[in-house]
């Protein structure tokens, strides 16, 4: 048996914001829906209350900022951030609310290892604040439903192969935040659903 059957896989989940997701995958490997173990919680931002999350269930955290890189450009940054991800031997990197384009710098490190949680179906609204888009849309006639997806992330924004994707309806007369919020539990789900795909789906050793 190898080492790789002896063990659980490892995920390095790279965040930016208040950890929600995070938690929703926290809670599945605690509870044994989700059969891996968290490597690292990494954060561009100081502030990100996932690094409370993660602390909180003893796992590593890293703060590793772009300020100090930003004179030498964002691959030398997405190369030293791969270097600090590689020290936790992760078998799968997931981004879940990592607010920075990841350059081929870092991708290249990691094939077919990285995947992204976006708050829109594929091919819909890419970048940021896609749920405020897809309801002023929904508002204006030009859809009926938004959703959520995890794909493979690739240097393009928001463009790589779906590993899983789930439609979530916009009601009439419905606010943006109950929208919001029931976008928001449906990538609870999906995330979790999404990264059991991925694992799977895991190349040969890492080099």
């Amino acid at each position: 048996m190898s080492e790789r059957d002896e063990r659980r896989p490892r995920l390095a989940i790279l965040i930016s914001g208040s950890g929600t997701n995070l938690q929703a995958l926290l809670d599945a490997m605690e509870e044994g829906r989700l059969q891996a173990e968290p490597a690292v919680v990494v954060s561009n931002r100081r502030e990100a209350y996932g690094l409370e999350r993660a602390a909180g269930a003893g796992v590593p955290t890293v703060y590793f900022p772009f300020k100090s890189y930003r004179p030498l450009g964002r691959p030398a940054y997405d190369a030293a951030l791969a270097r600090v991800v590689r020290a936790f031997a992760p078998d799968l990197i997931v981004l879940a609310g990592w607010m920075h384009i990841l350059t081929p710098a870092f991708l290249n490190e990691f094939p077919g290892r990285v995947i992204n949680l976006h708050p829109a179906l594929p091919g819909q609204f890419a970048g940021v604040n896609a749920i405020e888009r897809a309801y002023e849309a929904f508002q204006a006639g030009e859809i009926n439903a938004s959703g959520c997806m995890v794909h493979y992330a690739v240097p393009e924004v928001d463009a790589g192969p779906v590993v899983a994707s789930v439609e979530v309806p916009i009601f009439p007369g419905e606010a943006l935040a109950d929208f919001a919020g029931r976008l928001h539990a449906a990538e609870h789900r999906l995330i979790v659903e999404a990264t059991a795909i991925a694992l799977d789906r895991l190349p040969g050793p890492l080099n």
